[in-house]
């Protein structure tokens, strides 16, 4: 072998500093490149960002739909003048009562939501201790609730009430006469009975409609409607 082809090969390993070189710059450059990787996902990330807020305005009108409570069952539209509804029903003792049973008197109806509890115990005493002064108004008188006629007649027994107690256990004379509806109490909403009175005239149409009564008086008030008629 010549002395010139010597000189090249020695140039040639891998050890040589050309080689170093080239190695050095391929470490340099793939840093570099794998740099620049990280960016192609958050690009992507950005997109899926976008997403949520689109969900958010979703979730909005959903809420809002939700929040729209559905219509409370409508009251009756009963007014004065007009003709009364027409009932039968059985009533404690184990009669049955119908409106025409009173036609060409005055009748007052009223509606209490159970039976021996305070304030229903205090209105039908009051009623039963003006029902001479109500005959003598030529007025008869009958309390109506829900409760079966068993609780009925031990409400009647334990307080001694004169008036005839109607059981509607249906709701068809409740709603008919709008003593049906919407209550509340303790934040929530439930369907049961209002405390309503209604005072028929002679002629058989309703004379006077009291919604959301007191009791403290109301059986006085109700008299003095009566004995004006």
């Amino acid at each position: 072998m010549s002395k010139k082809s010597r000189t090249k090969s020695s140039k040639t390993p891998s050890g040589s500093p050309t080689a170093k070189k080239k190695a050095l710059k391929t470490q340099a450059s793939t840093p570099a490149k794998s740099a620049k990787t990280p960016r192609t996902p958050a690009s992507k990330s950005t997109g899926t960002l976008a997403k949520p807020g689109s969900h958010r305005a979703a979730s909005k009108q959903l809420n809002s739909s939700k929040s729209a409570s559905p219509p409370a069952k409508a009251k009756s539209g009963l007014t004065e003048g007009q003709k009364a509804p027409a009932f039968r029903l059985p009533r404690d003792g184990g009669d049955v009562v119908t409106l025409a049973d009173y036609a060409g008197r005055k009748l007052v109806l009223f509606f209490y939501p159970r039976a021996d509890t305070p304030g229903c115990t205090r209105e039908a005493i009051d009623f039963t201790r003006l029902a001479g002064a109500f005959a003598a108004a030529g007025t008869a008188v009958l309390g109506v609730s829900a409760d079966p006629l068993k609780a009925q007649e031990k409400f009647r027994d334990k307080h001694g009430l004169g008036i005839p107690l109607i059981s509607d256990e249906t709701h068809q004379m409740l709603e008919a006469y709008g003593a049906w509806g919407e209550k509340s109490m303790y934040g929530k909403s439930f369907l049961g009975i209002l405390r309503t009175t209604i005072l028929v005239g002679a002629d058989g149409k309703l004379a006077r409609i009291w919604r959301n009564v007191r009791v403290d008086g109301h059986a006085d008030e109700v008299l003095e409607a009566a004995r004006s008629l």
